[in-house]
């Protein structure tokens, strides 16, 4: 089957001071690569379409499963590491406004900062299950830049690391076996953003 996982659009910053998760909406950007991606997508068949429960990934998904026609199913497992933070800082706007934070965070500060074995464990779970679900179908999951990273890494045998920034609704495939193998077919598609 195909797997292909989808980061969500750009979203807002939010900074929470009651504690409360920060779960950013989409900004208006955001909105504008939801639709881009769901053209795109819209030219392949699909036989399921799931979203992790954060806003700004569902809001990315639901103009796909509009124009595909299909119900997007809820995934808890394939949220973001930082689904409890009560702040959201996209990396783009932190680098300007704070290249020390930046910095430290892309030098292992999230590594150090998040149980990967444990992230690496729920999210591998959660995609496995949507594998088994649908065989020798074509599947999109539209979830987070950590989910991205971590199958990625786990697949290729590279132990739990985030290693790579996936760009704002970008493609990234996979082709998964009945029999267990997992094979990167593409990472960081974005021609629908051109």
């Amino acid at each position: 089957m195909e797997l292909i996982l989808i980061r969500h659009g750009l979203p807002q910053r939010i900074q929470r001071t009651d504690g409360a998760p920060a779960d950013p909406p989409l900004s208006e950007r955001g909105h504008e690569q939801a639709s881009l991606v769901s053209g795109w997508l819209a030219r392949e068949s699909f036989d399921g379409v799931y979203a992790s429960n954060m806003r700004r990934a569902r809001e990315t998904a639901d103009p796909f499963g509009a124009v595909a026609d299909m119900e997007v199913e809820i995934e808890p497992g394939v949220a973001e590491f930082d689904q409890h933070s009560a702040s959201y800082i996209p990396m783009e706007e932190l680098k300007r406004t704070d290249y020390e934070q930046w910095k430290a965070a892309v030098q292992g500060g999230l590594e150090s900062s998040v149980d990967l074995n444990e992230f690496r464990d729920v999210a591998v779970e959660a995609l496995e299950r949507i594998i088994q679900r649908h065989r020798g179908g074509r599947v999109a999951v539209f979830c987070h830049g950590g989910v991205i990273n971590i199958w990625t890494s786990h697949i290729l045998g590279m132990g739990a690391r985030l290693f790579f920034q996936p760009d704002y609704t970008s493609v990234n495939r996979y082709l998964c076996a009945g029999t267990g193998e997992r094979n990167l077919v593409s990472l960081n598609e974005t021609a629908h953003l051109k």
